[in-house]
C-alpha cells in the first residue's frame, strides 16, 4: 500500500481578498462575512454589534476621534462592501464619501525667491521698502542683514561676505532698497554656532558629553 504524502499549503496575502480596512484584520473580515450568513436579522444585528466591540479591542487609538462609536460603524460597513442588512444605530454610510479626495489647500500665490532666507524675510524687505530715509531705516536695515547672514550660514557655507548678503537685499527687494554707504556688520563671535533646527544638538550620549566638556574646557581658558 502505497503512503499518502501530506502537503502543506501555504497562503499568502498576495493571494487573498484586499482589506479594507487592514488595521483590523483579516480575522474581523470572516466574522464580518459570517454575518451575511446569519438568517435572522435580530441575530445578525446582535452579532454585528459584538463585531464592533472586536473592532474597538483592536483599534483602541480610535477613542482619541471625535464620535468614535459612529466611526467604528461606518467601518464595518465599509469591511462589509457596504451591503450589510442589520439594525445599526448609524445609517449606513454612501460609499463616495470614502473615495471622494479632499480638497487641496489652496497655495501661496507668489513662489519663495530665496529659500534659505524664507518668506518672511521678503515681506520684511518689503516693509522696510515703504519706510523714509533716514536712521530707522539704516538701523532696520542693519538688523536685517545680520539676521539674514545668520540664515545663510545655517543653510550654506560656514562664512559670507558681507557684500554678498548686501547684494540679496537689493535683488531680493528688486532693486527698491540701497544699501547705505559704510553700513558694517557687527563680527561674528568664535562661539556663535550655526546649526540647521534639529541638527548639531548634543545628545545625553557620549557625544553629547564630549561636546560639552570642549566647550567648558575653552571657557575655562577664557577665564583663567
Amino acid at each position: 500500500m502505497e503512503g499518502k504524502e501530506n502537503t502543506i499549503r501555504l497562503e499568502y496575502n498576495t493571494s487573498r481578498e484586499k482589506l479594507g480596512m487592514p488595521e483590523y484584520g483579516r480575522n474581523v473580515l470572516k466574522m464580518v462575512e459570517q454575518l451575511r450568513e446569519i438568517p435572522d436579522r435580530d441575530k445578525r444585528s446582535e452579532q454585528a454589534r459584538a463585531v464592533v466591540k472586536t473592532m474597538e479591542l483592536l483599534n483602541p487609538q480610535v477613542h482619541q476621534q471625535e464620535d468614535f462609536e459612529h466611526k467604528l460603524w461606518d467601518h464595518l460597513y465599509l469591511i462589509a462592501g457596504f451591503d450589510l442588512d442589520i439594525d445599526s444605530p448609524y445609517p449606513c454610510p454612501v460609499p463616495e464619501s470614502f473615495t471622494t479626495r479632499p480638497v487641496p489647500l489652496p497655495m501661496k500665490g507668489t513662489k519663495i525667491r530665496a529659500y534659505h532666507y524664507g518668506r518672511n524675510i521678503e515681506k520684511i524687505i518689503d516693509l522696510i521698502c515703504t519706510e523714509p530715509e533716514g536712521e530707522v531705516k539704516t538701523a532696520m536695515i542693519r538688523s536685517l542683514a545680520i539676521y539674514m547672514r545668520q540664515q545663510y550660514l545655517i543653510w550654506n557655507k560656514d562664512s559670507v561676505a558681507d557684500e554678498t548678503i548686501f547684494a540679496d537685499i537689493e535683488k531680493l527687494s528688486g532693486g527698491k532698497l540701497r544699501i547705505p554707504e559704510g553700513i558694517v556688520l557687527s563680527k561674528i563671535s568664535e562661539d556663535a554656532s550655526f546649526n540647521r533646527p534639529g541638527a548639531g544638538v548634543p545628545s545625553s550620549g557620549g557625544q553629547g558629553r564630549n561636546w560639552n566638556n570642549r566647550k567648558n574646557r575653552k571657557n575655562f581658558k577664557k577665564n583663567k
